[in-house]
């Protein structure tokens, strides 16, 4: 069973060879059983899953089911969900049971999915290993002794031990593509603006989006036909038509034009990723796609432009946790100078406390000029040199990680190189523009991914050549042999 597909399940279900609530316990049954060695979900909802469940199977006697329908799936912890907690994988909200859904929630109930939890993730997402949460690490299938990647690494563990067919993410800097990547499943991040980010807890608003995460991009699509839409209650959604992307899978990419930026295959790419690449590209080729080298001249400047736009937006965003309205509060406060001080302090981890002081110095009178309006201009000149790249290329291709996974605590003390796990992403978010990671290989018998970027709202372009390219290897139907 947890070898099917979403189409082979969905089949199933429709077929009533299963029901809804037979496949839930499953699933809810591999999570009791082996989660425990990954830690990768905050809170499991079995009653409430159980629940959902009996009502798809309502729906698909009755002849109402969707593709969705029946179809089990675990939420990240920071989409809001009416009546369960929404901690953000932060002491800060550890208490927050939130009063209402996220858009995204409500999609995914209308389509008749089951939740079966909230998966941990970095602490307000800020995180490129999955370390940072207040509920401890997550752990990787492939080798729990090392990092999924993060933030949504909770997620992404999940789905490649096979916990959950499905699983939701959020993407800022990387933070779908890179614990895809690092745990050998598919995650894509769409445009900015395709999934509303109403009730999906904020940290740096004009970089954050909500993606889909599964073993398989046709996985992936009926996650992500989903969730996205225009939604009136979030000025930044596009109030665009969203494309039928299971119905362009099969589109054949002869002629493709795929673009490989001459500042990532340098001497400095790791030489087990380079070959991987190298691989890949003799598959894509093999289906008639044409390959060519471009230019992102500005590519070295998106890290540094990212650490001062992420932590300037998330330091504003983070204001609201005072501990007056909701959320953590520190006990017998002398004053309400001393609440704010200490409801903050105690409440938030080192990472967001880093990232608060950064941007808070990077907006102050002063240095808002010199920093934050310096680091929108640069973010200007990488979209730039992506819309030029377009004009030559349908997608541009590239590593998603400088390596694969490395070990729990390996570089909590050095928090940029931490940073720099995500130097092949962030550049994507700064732009707005899609980006999906698909498996590619191994090295040293750990997974890593290959980077698929497209033009503004071609989704369906990305998930079309990754499902052609899944065609033709099995990467992403390889499991960790642990978790069986």
């Amino acid at each position: 069973m947890i070898d099917k597909s979403v189409r082979e399940l969905s089949e199933d279900l429709h077929a009533r060879r299963i029901s809804s609530e037979e496949l839930t316990r499953h699933f809810l049954s591999r999570i009791e059983r082996l989660d425990p060695r990954l830690n990768s979900f905050i809170t499991v909802c079995e009653e409430r899953a159980l629940a959902e469940a009996r009502e798809a199977d309502i729906r698909l006697a009755e002849g109402r089911a969707g593709p969705l329908t029946g179809i089990p799936y675990a939420h990240k912890d920071i989409f809001c969900t009416e009546g369960v907690k929404t901690s953000c994988a932060s002491r800060m909200l550890d208490n927050f049971v939130a009063p209402y859904d996220a858009t995204v929630t409500e999609k995914l109930k209308q389509a008749g999915a089951v939740m079966l939890g909230k998966t941990n993730m970095d602490e307000f997402a800020m995180g490129s290993s999955n370390e940072t949460s207040f509920y401890g690490p997550v752990r990787n299938p492939w080798d729990t002794e090392r990092v999924p990647g993060g933030s949504s690494g909770g997620s992404a563990a999940a789905v490649a031990a096979r916990l959950t067919p499905l699983a939701t993410g959020t993407d800022t800097g990387g933070s779908i593509r890179q614990p895809a990547a690092l745990t050998g499943i598919t995650g894509i991040k769409p445009t900015y603006g395709r999934v509303s980010r109403w009730g999906m807890i904020a940290f740096a608003s004009s970089l954050d989006q909500g993606g889909a995460m599964a073993p398989s991009a046709e996985d992936a699509a009926f996650l992500l036909g989903a969730m996205a839409g225009f939604d009136p209650r979030d000025s930044t959604s596009v109030d665009r038509p969203v494309d039928d992307y299971l119905a362009r899978l099969e589109d054949d990419i002869a002629g493709l034009k795929i673009g490989l930026p001459k500042e990532y295959f340098t001497e400095d790419l790791d030489a087990g990723m380079a070959k991987v690449l190298e691989e890949a590209l003799a598959v894509l080729r093999g289906l008639g796609a044409e390959v060519r080298e471009i230019s992102l001249p500005h590519a070295h400047l998106a890290v540094p432009a990212y650490y001062v736009v992420a932590p300037a937006e998330c330091s504003s965003n983070l204001s609201r946790y005072d501990g007056v309205r909701f959320g953590y509060r520190c006990e017998n406060p002398r004053d309400l100078e001393d609440m704010y001080k200490r409801s903050r302090g105690e409440g938030f981890g080192a990472e967001v406390k880093r990232r608060i002081m950064i941007g808070t110095y990077a907006l102050s009178a002063g240095y808002y000029d010199a920093y934050y309006l310096k680091a929108q201009q640069v973010r200007r000149l990488i979209a730039d040199d992506f819309r030029q790249a377009f004009e030559e290329v349908d997608v541009i291709l590239g590593p998603t990680t400088p390596g694969p996974a490395f070990r729990l605590g390996e570089k909590l003390d050095d928090p940029v190189t931490m940073y720099l796990s995500d130097i092949y992403t962030i550049a994507v978010n700064l732009a707005g523009l899609p980006g999906l990671s698909a498996p590619a290989g191994f090295i040293d018998g750990l997974p890593v991914g290959m980077q698929l970027v497209g033009n503004y709202f071609e989704e369906a372009r990305l998930l079309n050549v990754a499902h052609r390219y899944q065609q033709e290897t099995d990467w992403h139907r390889r499991r960790p042999p642990e978790f069986d």
